[in-house]
């Protein structure tokens, strides 16, 4: 971001607050209508879309200088909206390629991939930002500009980050033609052990094609 462009948002502090909240808001409306299943042929490309959009949000307020809440303490927004309901649904309109592998911290050594959920990711990220929305419709947008920025730096952004690398690589496996291991080995309850040599690779000979239909992606041909 440039010096220009820091220092308008410095001068326009609202303008800044309306189009991060804008794209705040897009992002919850269009994950909760992801989450209906009603058109799961466009899902995994759809949701890519959103996440893309949203670290841009991210990365604006990742940029600007810290923000200073108005207020010492913060003030009581009341019960955080439920989001277990939207979680499931996106499990299960997500399975079998829910779970994926991650690492947290790319800057600690030798740090063990660990098993995550782009479900739970999707609901994690959707709770921070309706906790700073709260604030944004309260007439509070220094709280919320707070709020969605140190959230960002501290959890929805590695979350968004985690999620939207594991769909990219989803849609490069499927449009590519590289077929996926089986992904039986990746489970959040469980530990695979290293030396296991029993996952089916027969089954991963075919994983993409199998969730290539269902979820709307097709597999490039022709050109290697």
């Amino acid at each position: 971001m440039s010096e220009a462009t820091l220092n308008a948002i410095k001068d326009n502090p609202d303008d800044f607050a309306v189009q991060i909240s804008d794209q705040v808001e897009s992002f919850i409306v269009s994950v909760t209508e992801v989450a209906k299943g009603d058109e799961p042929s466009s899902a995994i490309p759809y949701l890519l879309l959103e996440l893309s959009q949203l670290l841009l949000a991210g990365g604006r307020l990742g940029a600007h200088e810290d923000f200073v809440p108005v207020e010492r303490y913060e003030p009581d927004i009341g019960p955080e909206p439920d989001v277990d309901e939207m979680r499931l649904k996106l499990a299960a309109l997500l399975d079998p390629v829910d779970v994926y592998s991650e690492v947290f911290d790319p800057y600690e050594p030798r740090t063990a991939p660990v098993a995550c959920r782009i479900s739970d990711d999707l609901a994690d990220v959707i709770t921070d930002l309706r906790h700073g929305m709260a604030h944004y419709n309260e007439g509070r947008v220094s709280e919320a500009l707070w709020w969605w920025q140190f959230s960002y730096l501290s959890n929805w952004g590695p979350t968004a980050s985690a999620a939207l690398r594991a769909l990219q690589s989803l849609v490069a496996h499927v449009r590519l033609d590289t077929p996926l291991d089986s992904l039986d080995g990746l489970d959040t309850d469980s530990h695979a052990d290293d030396d296991d040599d029993s996952l089916e690779k027969e089954a991963g000979a075919v994983m993409a094609a199998e969730i290539g239909v269902p979820l709307g992606m097709q597999p490039e041909r022709g050109r290697r």
